[in-house]
């Protein structure tokens, strides 16, 4: 059962009624009240913001979406592999030092107080020098 529709007047330039005419086939509309409803709700959709992906060109949504999974893949690559780098680089140190519990506790504390205030901007060349100046 098809919906109910309503009928009403609707006056429009003669040059924006040859544009519907055209492009009516390109978009596969049966007819020019299709083209004009479909027109009309991706208008009001254009208007309020919403579901905004809906108004952008597949093409375009495709392009987007691969390109963030592209990204998220390599980050995800990257941390994987700094996580086993860090984690060989510390099973080294512990096998060489024997640093007391209460002294690492401190020097996690210090290194996240470090890494915020630096916005994870971190150096080797920085902890050397609160190393040296006999912070921990």
């Amino acid at each position: 059962m098809p919906r109910e529709k309503v009928k009403f007047a609707l006056r429009m330039a003669p040059e924006t009624q040859q544009l519907v005419k055209e492009m009516c086939p390109r978009d596969n509309c049966q007819t020019q009240n299709e083209f004009i409803e479909k027109a009309i709700r991706f208008y009001a959709g254009y208007i309020s913001g919403e579901e905004a992906v809906e108004f952008l060109p597949a093409a375009l949504v495709t392009a987007l979406q691969g390109s963030i999974q592209s990204s998220e893949s390599r980050t995800a690559r990257l941390l994987f592999k700094l996580a086993v780098e860090m984690d060989m680089m510390m099973n080294l140190m512990a096998v060489q030092m024997d640093v007391p519990a209460e002294t690492l506790e401190k020097l996690r504390a210090q290194c996240v107080r470090n890494v915020k205030a630096t916005n994870g901007s971190i150096s080797y060349k920085a902890a050397q020098e609160r190393q040296s100046g006999g912070q921990v």
